[in-house]
């Protein structure tokens, strides 16, 4: 079974009146990552301007299976809040409910690349952010009802008045499904301690929990990936999802349960990589794959990412995916490979 809309990605914004398939709330920014590697931004000398935020990416890597998808965020009235529309029209993203917030900038977010497993951020938002300006009021309710998919961060939980704008899409939902990004930030809270009330009261609307070991123990008050699983079950989600790292990644449900590996890959960029993961997460399950396949493909997508510089430039189409999944599966396993190694050295 194919991905909704085709393999690789539409190729512009949806028509007004459309529903969409995914819409995704919370934050978006022009991320200004280092040309060179391994080395502090006080040593860096250029840096590669792209779209960025992590419901942004995922909305950008959903469309990138074809489906349908918008972004509800907020902007500046600036020319990066200009880049930002284009970058993702170009992406086939809907920019129809990203907000223009007067006196506000587009934020700004460096990194620095200390591959394999080393990406500081450090996120230019203050005094607050456009996309922490939602205000209710300006909530397109009949987009966010009729999404085949409402895609919720934890970090637009953060901060009022975008916290009541996203309860307020929550309420729209009537039991219709919510994937539940957990990505915590903790810098963005004014106290950080709100946030496990909060994600509390975000997963009774989840059908879907997806977030690392960090981010599933501030949800449910553990990072072990089994306990914290069955406590998001417990809590009403239908799927639940942990990222593991180097690890793999965890998913289960109330009668099945899948793992898997990290697929291999030179490491460029962490970054990005799971709201790569997302996006596929999306395709996989609105197709109505098996378990083992959505999270097969996410898992891959994610590594795929990670491979490249960018994160929302660099998302991949379920192709790109697969190709990589068959490449790997070509290679012997580590056993075969020491066996031909000591073979040859023989």
């Amino acid at each position: 079974m194919s991905a909704p809309g085709g393999a690789d990605g539409a190729n512009g914004a949806t028509p007004a009146g459309t529903a969409y398939d995914v819409v995704t709330v919370g934050r978006v920014g022009v991320d200004l990552y280092p040309e060179q590697t391994g080395v502090g931004l006080a040593e860096v000398s250029t840096f590669a301007k792209y779209l960025g935020g992590t419901a942004t990416n995922v909305a950008v890597a959903a469309a990138r299976y074809g489906l349908r998808t918008a972004v509800l965020t907020g902007v500046g009235d600036d020319p990066f809040g200009a880049y930002v529309r284009g970058a993702l029209r170009g992406f086939g993203v809907d920019d129809a409910l990203v907000a223009t917030v007067p006196g506000l900038q587009t934020p700004v977010v460096f990194c620095e690349i200390f591959p394999p497993d080393h990406f500081p951020l450090y996120f230019y938002r203050r005094p607050v952010a456009p996309d922490q300006c939602l205000e209710p009021g300006l909530l397109d309710r009949a987009a966010v009802r009729d999404a085949r998919v409402l895609w919720i961060t934890g970090s637009a939980l953060a901060v009022e008045p975008t916290r009541s704008t996203l309860f307020a899409a929550l309420e729209e939902r009537a039991g219709r499904d919510v994937y539940f990004d957990l990505d915590w930030r903790p810098g963005f809270w004014a106290d950080p301690a709100e946030a496990p009330a909060l994600y509390a009261r975000a997963l009774r609307y989840a059908t879907v929990a997806v977030g690392n070991r960090e981010e599933a123990e501030v949800a449910v008050g553990t990072g072990d990936p089994e306990r914290a699983a069955g406590l998001l079950l417990d809590r009403g989600v239908r799927l639940a999802v942990i990222k593991q790292g180097p690890d793999g990644v965890l998913a289960r449900t109330p009668q099945e349960q899948v793992s898997f590996p990290p697929v291999p890959v030179e490491v460029v960029n962490g970054l990005g990589a799971g709201d790569a993961f997302g996006g596929a997460l999306c395709a996989g399950l609105l197709a109505g794959w098996p378990l083992s396949r959505v999270i097969r493909t996410a898992n891959a997508a994610g590594a795929l990412v990670a491979s490249r510089h960018a994160c929302a430039d660099a998302m991949p189409t379920l192709a790109e995916v697969e190709a990589l999944l068959t490449e790997r599966e070509r290679q012997p396993a580590p056993a075969a490979r020491d066996a031909d190694s000591k073979r040859s050295r023989v």
